[in-house]
């Protein structure tokens, strides 16, 4: 993959905790990811993949080291700018959906309009755009409670890119779904990595990920141990244009 990286962590420490609890989450982490491309974060538990992911997603600041998103440097940034630069360049998808439950599929995707100041008709526009671009034209007015775990995941994707983010991160988006489910969104993030050009990064231990990646980055004990990139021509599982299939139960 060619193109100057989006995002850029380099020698990045995080240090938790204090005294004699302290522990040090991360040693030296580089990684740089790039546009049109879906990196895979993998290793076991405890690894330092969540923090990792937090400080690119600029909610942890490193300890040492330094992020930088779009060619700006993030790291020394005070709390109200960095939470503005989340809200302009990143996009985040969590295991648990955290969708409104009072909400239906449109506005909970206008909420991070709203937040951005974009509001009224434009607004309800392009969150409809988005959520028919990830297969749910016909759940627009649905809540959480009446939508498959698939279906609103596809709703936490629609809200992450809703911004038009230079980056996604996703965290262990599959974990809570089952195989027809999680193939649907990985196809899903792939195809927003290529058609769309952004960085998607997705943290897991789900074996079923690995055909959808361009590149696997493995951690281990806080440090990057690994690198794969997938050999040119091994195609992923047909990345599906969802909005071919909305009548589909997913």
């Amino acid at each position: 993959m060619t193109g100057e990286p989006v995002l850029e962590a380099i020698d990045v420490v995080k240090e938790l905790g204090s005294g004699a609890g302290k522990v040090m989450a991360l040693k030296g982490v580089t990684v740089a990811l790039r546009p049109g491309e879906l990196t895979l974060l993998m290793g076991p538990s405890g690894s330092g993949k969540t923090t990792l992911l937090s400080i690119l997603g600029c909610i942890l600041t490193p300890t040492s080291g330094s992020v930088r998103v779009d060619g700006q440097l993030t790291t020394g940034l005070p709390a109200e700018k960095l939470a503005m630069f989340r809200r302009d360049h990143i996009g985040f998808i969590f295991q648990s959906y955290n969708l409104f439950p009072t909400l239906s599929a449109l506005e909970n995707v206008r909420i991070a309009l709203d937040v951005r100041g974009e509001k009224g008709f434009k607004a309800a526009a392009r969150a409809e755009e988005v959520l028919r671009d990830v297969g749910l034209g016909h759940r627009l007015k649905y809540h959480p409670g009446n939508m498959s775990g698939g279906e609103q995941q596809r709703v936490a994707v629609a809200r992450a890119i809703a911004t038009s983010p230079s980056v996604v991160l996703a965290d262990e988006p599959t974990a809570a779904l089952d195989t027809e489910n999680g193939h649907a969104v990985m196809a899903l993030l792939a195809r927003i990595a290529k058609e769309q050009n952004r960085s998607v990064l997705v943290v897991t231990h789900d074996p079923r990920t690995l055909p959808y990646a361009d590149r696997v980055v493995r951690i281990e004990d806080g440090r990057i141990v690994g690198e794969e990139r997938r050999p040119d021509g091994l195609d992923a599982p047909e990345i599906t244009d969802l909005t071919k299939r909305r009548k589909a139960h997913v």
